[in-house]
């Protein structure tokens, strides 16, 4: 995998990501929305790489199981990161922080 493709999949995957978790907050009011957005992060990570590597008919060997792993969990870090600052950003413009 490379480096332009890695970053490729982490954009779509995130932006994902974003939709989903939204979604599921709607659906499941839940106090803990940090952890819904890291469990939908690695699911979507993981998940989306591996359909990468089934419709490119790509094998599932130890390089791209490890690259599957590191871009859930950096999909996971660029959840838990943005969703707390744009929560935080949003709440202080509307003067309630």
């Amino acid at each position: 995998m490379t480096v332009s493709l890695f970053l490729i999949i982490f954009g779509i995957c995130s932006t994902a990501t974003v939709l989903i978790t939204e979604t599921v907050k709607r659906l499941v009011y839940d106090k803990t929305p940090n952890l819904i957005a890291l469990i939908t992060a690695l699911v979507t990570g993981c998940g989306g790489t591996a359909f990468y590597y089934i419709f490119n008919h790509m094998p599932f060997d130890l390089i791209n199981i490890t690259a599957m792993l590191l871009m859930g969990i950096a999909v996971a870090v660029g959840a838990m990161v943005g969703y707390d600052k744009v929560v935080q950003g949003i709440r202080q413009m509307i003067g309630k922080e």
